[in-house]
């Protein structure tokens, strides 16, 4: 058997940003038997955290909050957790009894590197053995390795690991990094990879990883997690990693039990919630973006991979590695504020709609199922037609209107013949110049914060009637959303534009948004629904 590599899971630790720790106690037992029946060489536990401990989490406040999930504990395996180098008071560290863990795994910044690695020295005093992570390794140059180098070499941990933060490495740059920290740390400190999945390499970056050092005299460790689990694009799994060793390399892990494992307690994470490679976490390893960046800009904003990116590049590169959501706000409000002189425009609409009825069309079921009531109240009333985010089949619309650029490029795309003949407005977030028979109109001029999902289509559209001085609107197809994505849309290929499934929260705002609008407007415009809706 192949002593040269070792195998570190890290689920319960790197999965633990996707679940908030909370892993629960029999997963948390079942997870740690299955890596230690299946040889796995190293487990990583969860996380020592500042905070009183709460049952069936992975972030400890001492080593004794894990006894209660070690079964059988073996002497193959080393049991360790992970602190963040400024963020765990090591007086709170007991000395090393040998009934939880074995290690800690410290993990620092680039520009912190000395301080973290001083912490090892206390922490080797308290008896346990210390493993780093170099964060961002790819951000380091030569020189700087060979600076960590010598510092890794005075500490003398167990290991050093390379890590690939951004998912941001090719192959060129992972060569580069062996090669520096191969040749000036000493060989008998282990290096170790953790990568992350942005780019859809992190399997390969990771056999590239031993392939460079198995002819080498140095040991080498190799991170992975079940299914990848991890933040964002989530991490090497370990079940493609072990099976890959043992045929190429001629470890003993046993993938049988593994298999199990993942059988019996991954199967409720994978349904419930979302990790691995997607276009937004691409996008940050493009970047070197930190994957908060990108978490916040799609929760908080729904917003597109285009305007990620977009937001993204707006940054320096050293923002692009934090998150400062502050900042981060500022660049989006920047995106969206494409400012337009839209006077013209809006003299136009006032033309179009002053002291008219308007019938608002929007995507909800309703306009399919209702429809004899929505023709009927158009032969009565004779409105003027809006479609809203969408061209709506069996409807002569005057006017589509586009607050979001997917639903734009959408129409465009699939409705080319109907989008090209209809006269368009679209606000400015989507494009600053328009189009023949399109009329741009500032998007800050339609949207008022204080709601995360404030940028609401049917909104949006009933502030600028407001604007334009249109007197009667009519609703339809403003249904409210369903738990289930294609009970809500009539056209169930429509993109999504409101990741998270948070149905009931956004149908709460909407409502909130649509109050707040009545009574701006109760003077001066009259709301009626044509079809059911969550907000009649």
């Amino acid at each position: 058997m192949n002593k040269k590599i070792q195998m570190l899971d890290c689920t319960l630790r790197d999965g633990a940003y996707i679940v908030n720790s909370r892993f629960g106690v029999p997963a948390i037992k079942g997870i740690i038997k299955k890596l230690q029946d299946a040889n796995i060489d190293i487990i990583e536990c969860g996380w020592l955290k500042d905070k009183s401990y709460e049952s069936g989490t992975t972030f400890y406040h001492v080593p004794s909050d894990l006894e209660q999930y070690l079964i059988d504990k073996n002497n193959y395996s080393t049991y360790v957790a992970m602190i963040d180098w400024d963020r765990y008071n090591l007086d709170n560290l007991p000395i090393y009894d040998g009934k939880s863990i074995d290690a800690i795994r410290v993990v620092f910044p680039k520009e912190k590197f000395r301080e973290g690695i001083a912490l090892g020295a206390q922490i080797k005093a308290k008896g346990y053995k210390v493993y780093f992570q170099a964060a961002n390794t790819l951000g380091y140059t030569d020189e700087e390795l060979i600076a960590l180098a010598e510092e890794i070499n005075k500490a003398h941990p167990v290991c050093l690991s390379i890590v690939d933060t951004f998912g941001a490495m090719y192959n060129e740059d992972l060569a580069r990094i062996i090669g520096v920290l191969d040749r000036y740390v000493d060989k008998d400190i282990k290096l170790g990879f953790h990568s992350h999945n942005n780019q859809q390499l992190s399997f390969s970056l990771s056999i590239q990883f031993v392939e460079s050092l198995i002819q080498s005299d140095r040991m080498m460790i190799v991170d992975g997690s079940l299914c990848g689990m991890g933040r964002g694009a989530g991490n090497t799994t370990t079940e493609l990693m072990i099976n890959y060793l043992n045929r190429k390399h001629n470890t003993n892990y046993d993938v049988n039990v593994i298999m199990d494992a993942i059988d019996m307690y991954m199967g409720y994470f994978l349904e419930n919630y979302q990790w691995g490679y997607s276009i937004p976490y691409l996008i940050s390893g493009f970047y070197c973006a930190h994957v908060n960046n990108i978490a916040y800009l799609i929760n908080d904003h729904r917003t597109n991979s285009i305007g990620i990116k977009n937001v993204i590049e707006s940054l320096s590169p050293d923002d692009r590695k934090k998150y400062d959501y502050d900042l981060l706000e500022q660049k989006y409000i920047d995106y969206q504020s494409r400012v337009v002189d839209d006077e013209k425009a809006l003299s136009e609409l006032k033309r179009v709609f002053y002291d008219r009825s308007v019938l608002l069309i929007m995507p909800g079921k309703s306009i399919v199922n209702e429809k004899e009531k929505i023709d009927s109240y158009i032969a009565k009333n004779d409105p003027v037609i809006i479609g809203v985010n969408c061209v709506a089949s069996g409807y002569d619309c005057d006017y589509l209107f586009f607050s979001n650029t997917l639903r734009y490029d959408y129409a465009k795309e699939i409705f080319r013949d109907k989008f090209a003949e209809k006269k368009r407005i679209v606000t400015s977030n989507i494009k600053t110049g328009a189009d023949a028979k399109e009329i741009v109109v500032n998007f800050n001029l339609l949207v008022k914060r204080g709601w995360e999902h404030f940028d609401n289509a049917g909104i949006m559209c009933l502030r600028l009637l407001n604007k334009v001085h249109a007197t009667h609107i009519a609703l339809a197809g403003f249904d409210g959303f369903e738990d289930e994505y294609d009970e809500s849309y009539y056209d169930t290929s429509l993109p999504p534009i409101n990741p998270g499934k948070k149905w009931e929260e956004l149908n709460e705002e909407i409502k909130s948004m649509l109050e707040d609008y009545k009574k701006t407007t109760s003077d001066t415009i009259t709301l009626e629904f044509v079809t059911d809706s969550k907000f009649a």
